[in-house]
């Protein structure tokens, strides 16, 4: 690299995703805007990961290449890995089975440096299968509505009180570009021992520091696999732990939230406790939500008398009314 700081540093943190690699790493390569430095990372693939991450190690935007010894067993240490490594302000986590359009970068550099005190510019993206090929389920919170503008700016810390709360709107680390002098500067950490939850965790820490930026263009491709980690996570209850520790933390964050906002998310998490399989983990998570946030079964009845409530009392927050659009 020249030695210039680059505006961007884009992080590919791998983990056995070989046969994606080539086309992920062209398609940010072939970036309209060009003033990145690229940093891979792998995590111990047992794949032939590193043989192809090797050709393009010489390449001249390429400014680190780490490859571990033992996997960390969290995606989330390998972020931290790439922002610690980066050089840029602005910082685009490439997740490695990834894809985006050309003018992702362009896009992103452009609206970030419209303001003073942006953390986080996500775009929109559609989900792709195994193979690419895009799948018809909507990958975005605001859902198929059509937006009359391209892009909107949100105060991070409101963005974070009635967007974050309810769920991690952020669908993709890939559809990211965010501030690195924030990111290096979060005090709570907890979201590195995460497997799950760490990135809402993550995002939501990022935006008590400074402004959120919506952009409505599809520039980035979420692949979607048949075994997903976070089906798995909450079937087994393991992500339902770390949702009600990001909880704790948004809670703190907002000590003046209302009861009945409070109550109706508590009741959400409970509503994911009863899917779990295992009576036995169903009880221990509920004793979890309980000593964590006071979260009780009579708020998922709350959840529920919630859906009728909302048409006879128009004023009564709901999560679609609270959120910010």
């Amino acid at each position: 690299m020249d030695k210039k700081t680059p505006i961007v540093s884009v992080v590919v943190p791998n983990y056995n995703y070989a046969r994606y690699l080539n086309e992920r790493l062209l398609s940010i390569l072939n970036q309209t805007f060009q003033d990145f430095e690229l940093i891979l990372l792998d995590d111990a693939s047992t794949d032939n990961s590193v043989e192809v991450l090797n050709q393009y190690k010489d390449n001249p935007h390429v400014s680190h290449f780490v490859v571990n010894e033992k996997n960390t067993g969290s995606p989330f240490k390998q972020w931290m890995k790439g922002i610690s490594l980066a050089k840029g302000e602005w910082v685009w986590i490439a997740e490695a089975d990834d894809l985006c359009e050309p003018d992702f970068l362009e896009t992103c550099v452009e609206q970030v440096q419209k303001y003073s005190n942006i953390s986080v510019c996500m775009t929109a993206s559609k989900y792709i299968d195994e193979k690419g090929s895009i799948l018809p389920q909507e990958a975005n919170y605001w859902g198929k509505k059509r937006l009359a503008v391209s892009a909107s700016r949100f105060s991070g810390k409101a963005y974070a009180e009635h967007n974050m709360y309810w769920n991690c709107c952020v669908a993709n680390a890939s559809g990211v570009l965010f501030r690195r002098s924030y990111a290096i500067k979060l005090s709570d950490t907890a979201f590195l021992s995460m497997r799950y939850s760490g990135d809402w965790y993550f995002w939501f820490q990022m935006l008590l520091h400074g402004d959120m930026i919506e952009i409505y263009k599809k520039l980035n491709y979420f692949r979607q696999h048949t075994a997903k980690v976070s089906v798995e996570g909450v079937s087994t209850g393991n992500r339902i732990k770390e949702d009600i520790d990001t909880y704790v933390l948004m809670e703190q964050a907002f000590p003046d939230m209302s009861t009945y906002k409070r109550r109706l998310a508590h009741g959400q998490l409970y509503r994911k406790i009863k899917k779990v399989r295992s009576v036995e983990k169903q009880t221990e998570l509920s004793q979890y939500l309980y000593e964590k946030l006071g979260g009780k079964a009579s708020d998922l009845r709350l959840f529920h008398m919630n859906k009728y409530l909302r048409w006879v009392c128009p004023w009564i927050i709901t999560i679609k009314r609270d959120r910010l659009f």
